[in-house]
């Protein structure tokens, strides 16, 4: 590997110094000022930075926190080299971000040993980085493959559609980034979501398929389902909070019947004591239930589906996400369009789709 390195002096001689030392190893290139060593670094990211620090200007120690300060260029090693040789300076050059102190004038060897320890310091680091990713993908992945299990599983006791759980996903990702969550939380409820009801996987089929109204007992029962969800979840995944995806999936399935006005299940929370992913899928889930063929009922309209929403503002929904949701509509209707119900397609091959060009456009 031919390691890239950025010398930054003012003084061409001493530029020329440290290629004579270092460029039979390495791919150099230089700048003479502040200015241009930041526009090198946008324009060839190096592996290893050579500061000097007395320049006109923006000095290498004010130079070096703007380095560290700046996304993608931030983890780049810095070792500053100088004439400045008392222990302030050095600990103020530390205190910049660099990771090591060079004094002129430059000991050739020891240029080299110090410059061959920190790039292989810096790549033993991006090394490490990178397997830490692929196993964090590769656990993410295991755990969206249990997620969609049993979201699935819940469909089919509930007689659900599979593009049903595929719309009110994309409709609570679409609220979620209205509200300005970044789009690595825009994702997990996009995932998490279909988890919502796995709880009813708990709730006995005379219960859950009843044409009629449920009695008082078993309106108990239902009332649970929220319950369950958490405990399911629970039960196959006991740490959590390692795992956001898992943990946004029981926070949802726990909050999602829970209502603004403090009337809903199963604890009653009120206003913000709500989890925020519970408020946004909760309108998502009513509003494609209400505008969606059942064999119970005709769908609603949009307009007469968005006039109970907004009726129920305040009582049942976050009053300010409702607002954000009508503001949303036109990418609300463009998703109900193209999940709609009727497709030729089995309901598995479009969940795995939908899935997949999310975890794509990611």
């Amino acid at each position: 590997m031919s390691y890239k390195i950025l010398l930054v002096d003012d003084e061409p001689v001493n530029l020329s110094l440290l290629k004579s030392v270092l460029q039979d190893q390495y791919s150099l290139f230089f700048a003479r000022s502040a200015e241009e060593a930041i526009l090198r670094l946008h324009q060839n990211k190096p592996d290893l930075i050579l500061l000097d620090i007395m320049m006109p200007g923006k000095d290498g120690f004010a130079l070096c926190r703007e380095i560290k300060e700046t996304p993608l260029i931030g983890e780049v090693p810095v070792i500053l080299v100088t004439a400045l040789s008392d222990q302030g300076n050095e600990e103020r050059g530390f205190a910049s971000g660099a990771v090591d102190y060079i004094s002129k004038p430059i000991v050739p060897a020891l240029v080299r040993a110090r410059v061959k320890t920190h790039l292989a310091l810096y790549h033993r680091q991006q090394e490490l980085e990178k397997a830490v990713y692929e196993r964090t993908l590769e656990l993410e992945h295991s755990q969206l493959a249990a997620i969609r299990m049993l979201g699935r599983a819940a469909e089919y006791k509930d007689n659900e559609t599979g593009t049903h759980v595929i719309r009110m996903s994309y409709y609570s990702k679409i609220l979620a980034a209205a509200l300005g969550w970044p789009a690595r939380e825009q994702h997990l409820i996009f995932q998490a979501s279909p988890m919502h009801d796995i709880g009813k996987i708990g709730v006995p089929d005379a219960i859950l398929r009843k044409p009629g109204k449920l009695d008082a007992d078993e309106w108990d029962v239902m009332l649970e389902h929220p319950i369950i969800g958490a405990r399911i979840i629970d039960s196959q995944f006991h740490d959590l909070k390692s795992s956001p995806l898992l943990e946004m999936a029981r926070r949802i399935a726990l909050s999602h019947h829970e209502k603004w006005d403090g009337s809903g299940y199963p604890k009653g929370l009120k206003g913000e004591e709500i989890p925020v992913e519970g408020r946004i899928v909760a309108i998502a889930d009513v509003f494609d239930a209400l505008t969606s063929k059942r064999p119970y009922k005709d769908a609603w309209s949009v307009e007469d589906a968005m006039a109970l929403l907004e009726e129920q503002a305040g009582k049942h929904f976050d009053p300010g996400l409702i607002e954000l949701f009508r503001n949303s509509l036109p990418e609300i209707l463009a998703i109900k369009e193209r999940w709609k119900d009727g497709g030729d397609a089995s309901c598995d091959i479009l969940y795995d789709n939908a899935l997949t060009m999310d975890s794509v456009s990611e």
